[in-house]
């Protein structure tokens, strides 16, 4: 049986993916940080797990409780609503915050269950990052927190892969997405971001660990 975990699973693009999973036959652990609200997430099936990806003991605990436990694939989803203030608005207590949620708590996920990635059959780590993430592609300013964390998070998918040979790792931009953080004109809805995210990453062979891929497969510059 393949295992998927999923951080920020009870709303939004996490809670799609946990139901794509599911119906593909995926035994699937779902965080939230009050899971006494992940009713949708516990309703589907999933094992509902406490976790805040910032806070070092809740990470602790997360290694403690899941043990052993054989994981297929990691989805590091953790999300928090980011500033888009220009460089003068910017607020730098809440640029702090972003990196904590955005960047430490994928690293630290990754590294409390790497032992269990590596004792599954898929070995798959891939973290939900975003087009706004591609130095390349970056043509306005504004919302310097979201985008510095996810230019950061690919880095840290790049070095992974490159430290790590048994281990597929992936950056996954899910595209523009009617969430609480996307809005309503947004592009694409939960469900078809998440079918393509799961598709990319459930399918993902060994070569393509440290790449940066749109949900519909497409590769992104860095």
């Amino acid at each position: 049986m393949t295992t998927t975990f999923i951080t920020g699973a009870n709303r939004g693009i996490g809670l799609a993916i946990a139901k794509q999973a599911i119906d593909a036959g995926h035994t699937v652990i779902g965080t939230a940080r009050q899971p006494c609200e992940a009713t949708e997430l516990r309703e589907l099936g999933a094992r509902v797990v406490k976790f805040d990806a910032a806070d070092p003991v809740s990470v602790e605990a997360l290694k403690t409780e899941l043990g052993d436990t054989p994981i297929d694939i990691v989805i590091n989803n953790g999300a928090i609503f980011p500033d888009r203030s220009g460089l003068e608005g910017t607020n730098l207590d809440d640029f702090e915050a972003t990196m904590r949620v955005y960047v430490r708590g994928p690293i630290a996920v990754t590294r409390a269950l790497l032992g269990n990635v590596r004792a599954s059959e898929r070995k798959t780590v891939a973290t939900i990052s975003s087009s706004m993430g591609s130095i390349a592609g970056t043509k306005s300013g504004g919302s310097y927190a979201y985008r510095a964390s996810k230019a950061a998070v690919n880095m840290l998918m790049r070095a992974m892969a490159a430290e790590i040979d048994d281990v597929t790792f992936l950056a996954v931009d899910p595209g523009w997405v009617k969430t609480d953080m996307g809005g309503g004109g947004a592009a694409l809805t939960p469900e078809v971001s998440a079918a393509g995210i799961f598709n990319v990453v459930s399918t993902a062979a060994r070569e393509q660990s440290g790449l940066f891929l749109r949900h519909d497969g497409e590769r992104l510059e860095w």
